[in-house]
């Protein structure tokens, strides 16, 4: 299945709380929803934390993650009335569209932890890497998770663990995807989460990313999960 990610930013004018409300609870509700393809679809609406890697911090405030049986599904989804006629035409009045991209993940779930529910108390970072110049993408692959995945593991608190790796149709044409993996972290809170990245394990992970992980993009946000479709799978 294909664990699609996209990250959006508010419209010139719009707050984040317009921006994310109106995701959630129009176009995703009204809208992409509809899409009959699509099997889950969650919106991670971004939340204040002092600890956002990257320079600068990413300026986008949510991330849906949707969820497709296959290419063919994803390549009929975009031809549907429910997309060009709903979901395309709405983009504007709600997101700086200029601003959006996307990857197509083969996800990877390292630690499964309790059953999904539609109301989640969690809260989950959501982490992007683009590997040093030079570093094959099958060894940056096995790197994540053969020597990245069981150290990150170990982090205390954590709840939920999955690593996602671009698709390899993004790189068709030379270095054409925006990033080369991605990873999803929970924890109860962001307390909880500032721990996390204040132990040791954090640190000696993260320093071992240098090898592979081009420090000049990696990138995080902190969200709240909101269930559009799920978390169970759609018929």
């Amino acid at each position: 299945m294909i664990h699609q990610i996209i990250f959006a930013a508010p419209k010139p004018g719009m707050t984040t709380k317009e921006f994310q409300d109106y995701w959630i609870n129009v176009h995703a509700a009204n809208y992409a929803s509809k899409i009959p393809q699509i099997k889950r679809y969650l919106i991670d609406a971004r939340i204040p934390f002092d600890g956002d890697i990257g320079n600068p911090i990413l300026p986008h405030q949510g991330v849906a993650e949707i969820w497709l049986p296959n290419e063919e599904e994803q390549l009929a989804s975009l031809q549907t009335e429910e997309f060009l006629q709903g979901a395309r035409l709405d983009e504007p009045n709600w997101a700086a569209f200029w601003m959006t991209f996307l990857i197509d993940t083969t996800a990877h779930v390292i630690i499964e932890g309790p059953p999904l529910t539609q109301d989640p108390t969690w809260i989950k970072m959501i982490l992007l890497y683009k590997r040093t110049p030079g570093i094959p993408l099958e060894n940056f692959r096995q790197y994540g998770l053969n020597v990245h995945a069981p150290r990150f593991a170990e982090l205390p608190g954590l709840r939920r663990y999955l690593q996602c790796h671009t698709k390899d149709g993004f790189y068709v044409i030379g270095e054409s995807a925006a990033f080369d993996a991605a990873e999803f972290l929970w924890f109860d809170n962001t307390d909880a989460l500032q721990q996390a990245m204040n132990s040791q394990q954090f640190k000696d992970a993260w320093a071992g990313l240098d090898a592979f992980v081009n420090p000049q993009y990696r990138f995080s946000i902190v969200a709240q999960e909101n269930w559009i479709i799920g978390p169970e799978v759609r018929p």
